[in-house]
């Protein structure tokens, strides 16, 4: 498939949908297997943007491993390659993926599945931003978290001794690309899906 950045390569977080293992901050509202629904729904809308245009490579990273029938169905539906997430917290398994990723490719974005509010535009402007000499970026989340960073080279300092899953993730991370002396560019402000209200405002956008 001939792609616009043939350099880069997005990589999208995803967990095997497995009840009571994804969107358990929408339950009790949702059933495990609602929850379990939900997940693939957003799995399929992030995916179903990811290749609205012809961007770059996609690799869908997989946790526990690629085993799951949903992983395989993905790598049928879509023109993507499957990997194993390899770390013990979700900065070791992020830093991990580009580690992996950018010996092949000189820029790499990373995002969840998770995130209604990102669109294929987004995606091309993270990578042009990469491309026109950015170290590093990243589009904010309303939770004070973060859905999207890209970078050209692996750097530890965003992910390493990282408190994650709170509101100060964003902030901390603009601290330490500032004081490391990373040239962070910003996206605008997304939303994602994590609570029951969350997942309302997706039914009703």
């Amino acid at each position: 498939m001939s792609v616009l950045f043939p350099d880069c390569v997005l990589l999208i977080f995803c967990k095997a949908p497995i009840a009571g293992q994804v969107k358990t901050r929408l339950q009790p509202a949702l059933s495990p297997n609602q929850a379990v629904e939900a997940h693939k729904k957003l799995t399929c809308l992030t995916l179903d943007r990811a290749f609205q245009k012809p961007l770059c490579n996609v690799q869908l990273c997989c946790t526990p491993d690629t085993n799951h029938s949903f992983f395989k169905q993905c790598a049928t539906d879509y023109p993507l390659l499957l990997s194993t997430q390899r770390g013990a917290d979700l900065g070791e398994r992020m830093l991990n993926a580009f580690s992996d990723a950018l010996p092949q490719y000189h820029h790499a974005i990373l995002i969840g599945c998770d995130c209604p509010s990102l669109t294929v535009d987004d995606l091309q402007h993270a990578l042009m931003a990469l491309q026109n000499g950015s170290d590093a970026v990243i589009a904010p989340a309303e939770d004070g978290g973060y859905v999207l960073i890209g970078l050209n080279t692996p750097q530890p300092v965003l992910f390493k001794n990282m408190v994650w899953g709170n509101e100060k993730v964003m902030e901390e991370s603009r601290h330490r690309a500032k004081k490391s002396s990373i040239s962070f560019y910003e996206l605008a402000t997304q939303w994602d899906v994590d609570t029951i209200e969350d997942w309302t405002r997706y039914l009703h956008r």
